[in-house]
């Protein structure tokens, strides 16, 4: 995980050569399955992205156990970073990478418009598979050097359904499907056609003094194309 998390922090912000449409992953000895990615693909149809990756075991399901508190909340993720600016759904422009995640995390709910477990409560949803956009940023204080960019709401911008929290996170609604070995989430996006991404999975951890930097990225178990160069290109659907 070490030398994944290295990588993860160094070459984030490294150009993209276009490879293929999807990215092929050999299975790494070591990496749990759940996060032992693959393969990676992304289609488009002009309105809406899906983005998928398919893991050595089955997908979802490791979550992070429970500590309790939002101070030192374990979150378990599934990330696409694109090179698409966060600017296209509300952030502020060239702010950092935008990436889609899958993310789980039983200690807070970050999703205050949905009622993701049907209960009737819209507040006790963190530890259920939901969606987010967010924006990753550089920062040395991080275990892997990378943390989800800290923000002013009300100062920075932010999608219309972001949760308000003090960092560049959007939670747009869109259910994942967490079936076998396939993680996959479908988002409406325009203009998706032909950007490039990449396929990891990482573990991030709430500042234990609920201060900047706030939620960081800990720990990187696989990175789909080795060296973050995001290789993948999302595919429009009607193409030949």
């Amino acid at each position: 995980m070490n030398r994944h998390a290295t990588v993860f922090a160094v070459a984030l912000l490294a150009p993209g050569l276009a490879l293929s449409h999807g990215i092929e992953s050999d299975v790494k000895p070591g990496t749990p399955p759940p996060f032992d990615i693959t393969s990676a693909q992304a289609t488009t149809d002009g309105r809406l992205a899906s983005f998928a990756m398919e893991v050595a075991g089955e997908a979802g399901s490791i979550r992070p156990e429970r500590v309790g508190q939002l101070a030192g909340a374990k979150v378990t993720a599934y990330v696409w970073p694109t090179d698409m600016d966060p600017s296209v759904v509300g952030f502020d422009e060239a702010s950092g990478i935008l990436s889609l995640v899958i993310t789980a995390h039983p200690d807070f709910d970050d999703t205050p418009l949905f009622d993701e477990n049907g209960d009737g409560d819209p507040a006790n949803d963190g530890a259920d598979w939901h969606s987010h956009w967010v924006v990753l940023v550089k920062d040395e204080a991080c275990a892997a050097g990378l943390k989800v960019r800290d923000v002013s709401p009300g100062v920075d911008l932010l999608p219309a359904t972001a949760p308000m929290l003090p960092i560049a996170l959007d939670s747009p609604g869109m259910s994942p499907i967490l079936d076998g070995r396939i993680a996959r989430i479908t988002v409406p996006v325009a203009g998706a056609d032909g950007v490039a991404f990449d396929a990891v999975t990482a573990e991030l951890t709430v500042n234990a003094a609920v201060t900047a930097p706030l939620l960081c990225v800990t720990g990187v178990h696989d990175i789909a194309s080795g060296d973050l160069s995001l290789p993948g290109r999302v595919r429009n659907e009607g193409a030949e």
